[in-house]
């Protein structure tokens, strides 16, 4: 089983088409998109319409949760130009992911972690520090799971870790937005330092998993003007250098 795992497009179609061309290039069995695919001032609908004609496992990200729940005048200025291009057919598809699936025996799938769609699974936020998270934290978050292998996305990060139990805990890192900033549960920003598109390959060999972070270049170029164009000169910033400003 070799398995192909995106998450956090964010409405960025062309980092998206990227990434699927680079993964019909290495060829895998199957596909898991973790969610957060449309929330951001890029291309909502088109994103939604792509991933809704894709054969492949989908979860609801915390953003997909808050365009369906949150009111107008609640909703961040991600959510709300998001919500204002997308139709009925793409609030139905919403609705019909959870935030959460056993892809297999061995293979849990989640946004966040395992309890959360907000909860960050392989860091950990501090008031003045935003870091990897030890051991002891990332058991906490994992709880009783007993899967193989738990894919992740939610916090952009690119990374690779290891519960005490022998557990593979996978974040692909953001398919299309490479830096972002929030204020829960402390002010921090999140920098990956490159423009590009990323994703992961996970396979099984040898009776373990084997898993591979990948960085794909795209016109982040286009992506970014877009973003300044809808007023998102945040967006632009990170679009272009993966940074905040």
């Amino acid at each position: 089983m070799r398995i192909a795992i995106v998450s956090d497009i964010h409405g960025n179609l062309h980092a998206l088409e990227a990434v699927v061309k680079d993964i019909r290039r290495r060829g895998v069995d199957a596909v898991v998109n973790l969610g957060d695919s449309l929330s951001g001032p890029l291309m909502p609908l088109e994103t939604a319409q792509f991933l809704m004609a894709q054969n492949w496992v989908h979860l609801a990200g915390n953003h997909e949760r808050q365009l369906l729940t949150l009111p107008s005048g609640r909703r961040g200025p991600s959510d709300e130009f998001a919500h204002s291009r997308l139709g009925g057919k793409e609030f139905a598809w919403m609705a019909s992911l959870g935030p959460s699936l056993r892809f297999s025996p061995e293979v849990l799938l989640c946004h966040g972690t395992p309890a959360s769609d907000l909860e960050y699974f392989l860091e950990t936020v501090e008031p003045s520090n935003f870091r990897a998270a030890t051991m002891p934290e990332i058991d906490a978050r994992l709880g009783k799971v007993d899967a193989e292998l738990i894919a992740c996305g939610h916090t952009h990060v690119p990374r690779v870790a290891r519960a005490s139990g022998g557990q593979l805990i996978v974040n692909p890192g953001s398919v299309g937005l490479p830096a972002y900033d929030d204020i829960h549960p402390y002010p921090h920003a999140v920098e990956t330092g490159s423009p590009d598109a990323r994703y992961a390959i996970v396979e099984r060999s040898d009776g373990a998993w084997i898993s591979t972070l990948i960085a794909v270049p795209y016109d982040h170029a286009a992506m970014a003007a877009l973003a300044l164009e809808h007023a998102r000169p945040d967006w632009a910033c990170a679009l272009s250098t993966g940074r905040m400003p």
